[in-house]
């Protein structure tokens, strides 16, 4: 969009509903993107455009607005079949929003749903959908949600529970949807989102000499946010990670596109590790499986020595940390009062 029609501002609100009714809010935590005076007509698209950091919506129906307060928290997740790292990942992580927040109900909530068919199966244990979550809520006379995920970059996963914030907001007096792990690269006076993962990820790292490397694996995405990924490998050159390379499984940069480059410096042992916030089949199969094809046999034949590092980010106390805080900008945005 042109110039004329945006201009940058470091204010803490997308002053946008004066103009159209509608109650998009923006949270101290946000880089503000404020419309130009001269765009009196804004239509919902273009206020939707504006919309980035945590999400707020008020409701504009007179009979919601009057029901009182009724709050929760919904952390959604894609989910993993794996029991033990469901143990010390997801639920660590939700268990530790549910501390920051007593007496406030939180759903955990699973957007695969052959993950939701199989745990049910095996465990007998049914998680909902994001969509059942909140029809629950609406039934039980919740009035007020924030959506919390424990995404790691805002890619399709996190397209999908943005759809449900859109497509269920209106079912609530206030809704709120905060970011992902990472999100804001530093940019308009924003924290950097990506540092601070790779400082928290960094305390789990071994040590390395000249020939040793850390490859981190990533799940990698076709949508365009796959490009966190190069950002990601700036900020661990940036903090002096020595021999430090992110890759994917279904992205770029593959292992192919590193294994080059481990070679040029000479290195000869490396150590895998995910970088994903589950340690699933990912980790325990394309990473560090036996077969031919997976990553740990792909390098051996190649001549590497290879340790593995099977542990989700969730293990990782600092990130868990971190996804907190970003649950926390959710539930402080929904407490906010946007009286005018």
């Amino acid at each position: 969009m042109s110039k004329q029609i945006f201009k940058k501002t470091l204010a803490t609100t997308l002053a946008v509903a004066a103009l159209t009714g509608f109650g998009f809010l923006g949270t101290q935590v946000n880089a503000a993107y404020q419309l130009s005076d001269e765009v009196k007509t804004a239509t919902p698209a273009l206020l939707e455009a504006t919309e980035i950091g945590v999400r707020t919506y008020n409701t504009d129906n007179a009979e919601l607005a009057k029901a009182p307060n009724k709050d929760a928290i919904v952390v959604m997740s894609f989910g993993t079949t794996f029991k033990d790292t469901r143990t010390k990942t997801i639920d660590a992580a939700v268990n530790e929003i549910k501390a920051q927040h007593p007496g406030v109900k939180v759903v955990t909530a699973f957007t695969s749903h052959i993950i939701i068919d199989r745990i049910k199966a095996k465990e007998g244990i049914t998680y909902p959908t994001p969509e059942e979550a909140l029809d629950q809520l609406k039934a039980e006379g919740y009035t007020r949600v924030a959506l919390a995920t424990l995404d790691v970059i805002p890619g399709i996963e996190y397209n999908y529970k943005t759809g449900v914030y859109n497509q269920y907001k209106h079912n609530f007096k206030k809704m709120t949807f905060g970011t992902p792990l990472m999100y804001w690269m530093g940019q308009e006076g924003q924290t950097d989102d990506i540092a601070k993962t790779v400082e928290a990820v960094a305390t789990q790292f071994p040590k390395v000499g000249d020939k040793d490397a850390v490859l981190i694996m990533a799940h990698g995405t076709p949508d365009p946010s796959n490009a966190y990924y190069a950002v990601i490998q700036d900020r661990l050159d940036s903090a002096g990670l020595k021999n430090a390379y992110i890759y994917t499984v279904e992205g770029w940069p593959s292992l192919e596109d590193i294994v080059p480059q481990l070679k040029a410096k000479g290195i000869n042992h490396v150590t895998l590790m995910p970088f994903m916030m589950v340690a699933g089949d990912h980790a325990n199969n394309d990473m560090a499986g036996d077969e031919p094809d997976s990553h740990k046999s792909i390098l051996q034949a190649d001549g590497f020595k290879v340790d593995t590092y099977i542990h989700g980010l969730g293990e990782n106390q600092k990130v868990r940390d971190l996804f907190a805080a970003h649950a926390q900008e959710a539930w402080e945005s929904l407490q906010k009062d946007d009286a005018k």
